[in-house]
C-alpha cells in the first residue's frame, strides 16, 4: 500500500509538471529565443552631444539570429542622475559599424549626432541618420529624410547641409534644414563631361541655371553653385 502511494504521488507531480509545461504556447517560446539579442557594439558620450555633461547619448547596436538593430536612449542629468527622454529604435545591416560622429550641422556650436544606419549602393557613399540638438526643447530632432543625402557636412559658406551623391556621376546637393526635414535648394551634377547646375524653390520646382561641356573631372564636390566653387577640403 505505501509503495502504491508513492507511486500514485510521482505520477501526479510529473503530470502537473507536463501540464505547466504544456500550458505556454508554442508562438511564446519560439518568440523568446528569437528575441534573445546580444549587443555587438556600444557607443556612450556626455562630454560632447548638446550641452557638455548635461546631456549623454547611448548607443547600442544588437544582433540576433533573425535582424540586427539600434537603439539609442538619450539621457538629461537632474540632480546628479541621468534621466531618460529619448529612444529610438532602427533596424540595421549586419556588415557596417556605427561609426558615430559627433559635430554641428546647424551652426548652434552645439554638437549633433550622426552614425552610419546602412549600406550604400556605392562603397563612395556614407549613408547616416542625422538627429540634430534643439537647444530649446533639450531633445534630439530625427532629421528624417537624413539618408537620402550621402556624405552630410555642414556648409559653412552658405550656412546649410551639403551631401555628395557617387553614381556614374557626382552631384553636390545643398539642403536647408526644415523642421525634422531637409529641403534641397541646389544641386550641381557632373556627369558625361557636362555640368548642370539647378535651383529648386520652396514647392520643389526645379531651374536650370548652368548646363554645357565642362572637363576638369567628374570626382568633384563643390561648397557653392553660384558662383561656383570646389571644396579644396579632403571628402
Amino acid at each position: 500500500m505505501k509503495y502504491l502511494l508513492m507511486f500514485f504521488l510521482i505520477f501526479s507531480v510529473g503530470c502537473s509538471e507536463k501540464k505547466k509545461s504544456e500550458d505556454i504556447p508554442s508562438d511564446i517560446i519560439k518568440k523568446t529565443q528569437k528575441d534573445v539579442s546580444l549587443v555587438d557594439e556600444k557607443y556612450i558620450d556626455s562630454l560632447n552631444v548638446g550641452i557638455p555633461k548635461k546631456y549623454k547619448i547611448e548607443l547600442k547596436k544588437y544582433r540576433n539570429p533573425d535582424s540586427v538593430y539600434v537603439e539609442i536612449n538619450f539621457f538629461e542629468k537632474n540632480n546628479s542622475k541621468w534621466l531618460l527622454k529619448q529612444n529610438f529604435h532602427f533596424l540595421k545591416d549586419g556588415v557596417l559599424g556605427c561609426d558615430v560622429q559627433l559635430e554641428d550641422f546647424n551652426n548652434d556650436k552645439l554638437n549633433d549626432f550622426t552614425f552610419v544606419s546602412s549600406i550604400a549602393a556605392r562603397g563612395a557613399n556614407s549613408v547616416r541618420k542625422l538627429f540634430l540638438f534643439d537647444k530649446e526643447k533639450g531633445k534630439l530632432v530625427f532629421i528624417k529624410n537624413s539618408e537620402e543625402f550621402p556624405n552630410l557636412r555642414y556648409n559653412k559658406d552658405l550656412d546649410c547641409i551639403d551631401a555628395f551623391r557617387v553614381y556614374g556621376g557626382t552631384q553636390t546637393v545643398f539642403a536647408k534644414i526644415d523642421k525634422d526635414s531637409l529641403r534641397e535648394f541646389a544641386n550641381v551634377e557632373l556627369f558625361n563631361e557636362r555640368i548642370t547646375i539647378n535651383t529648386i524653390d520652396k514647392n520643389g520646382k526645379e531651374t536650370t541655371i548652368r548646363n554645357d561641356k565642362y572637363d576638369n573631372g567628374s570626382y568633384i564636390r563643390f561648397k557653392n553653385y553660384f558662383p561656383l566653387k570646389e571644396l579644396e577640403e579632403e571628402y
